[in-house]
């Protein structure tokens, strides 16, 4: 009789597995065919899903943003390398001309009948109890 219960044993052991992987079966089987769209697990918790769903849209639309602004960036940092010379010879020519004597050698130059001041300018002092 314990032979008997020992066969069953193994044999229900092996049902065991068997349904394991039969139950696997039909999980896989309910995803395919979307019935696993009706479950009741997967209805109830339906707001939480489309809650992940919309954070994974964020965070890819999160990440293209940040790509396209490092491109961005890396773009305004090669036009900002290239325009600096240009920048600093601007700088020095203007230097150049706004010297006093090459401000008076222009004037001369172009014939504007003005004349360069000799005198230093005189600062005019006002108190504050003569404007009242």
């Amino acid at each position: 009789m314990e032979d008997r219960q020992a066969e069953y044993q193994e044999f229900d052991d092996f049902q065991g597995q068997s349904q394991k992987k039969t139950n696997r079966r039909n999980i896989l089987k309910d995803i395919v065919d979307g019935s696993v769209l009706t479950n009741e697990f997967f209805v109830s918790n339906l707001p939480f899903i489309f809650f992940l769903a919309f954070l994974g849209i964020l965070y890819i639309g999160n990440n293209y943003h940040a790509e396209k602004m490092v491109r961005k960036t890396k773009k305004l940092e090669q036009e900002l390398k290239e325009l600096q010379p240009e920048a600093i010879a601007t700088s020095s020519e203007l230097m150049q001309q706004s010297n006093q004597s090459e401000v008076a050698r222009l004037l001369q130059e172009k014939n504007l009948n003005l004349i360069e001041s000799r005198e230093p300018p005189i600062k005019i002092v006002v108190d504050k109890k003569a404007i009242e």
